[in-house]
């Protein structure tokens, strides 16, 4: 797979390298369940994990207590580099 992204596909590109490459295909109900559990976590309860999600999005706010999950931490870094306010 790193050789394949080094190739400089787009997402659409490696997505169907990905499905056509996978060794275990995944059906849609399993991808849809894996998807909605990843959307909605966020850093587990350890302390180390914890501060390391506070210390990330410190790098960006440190006013905004909306960014709870892993997706949130991930879109507020995207929008900030790629130039926005956080």
């Amino acid at each position: 797979m790193k050789a394949e992204l080094a190739t400089d596909k787009g997402d659409g590109e490696m997505l169907a390298w990905i499905e056509q490459n996978a060794p275990h295909k995944r059906t849609p109900w399993e991808i849809q369940l894996w998807s909605a559990y990843f959307n909605e976590r966020g850093p587990d309860g350890d302390v180390e994990t914890l501060e390391f999600f506070a210390e990330r999005v410190g790098e960006f706010s440190k006013t905004r207590e909306d960014v709870k999950t892993w997706f949130d931490l991930l879109d507020l870094d995207d929008h900030v580099t790629f130039g926005g306010k956080a």
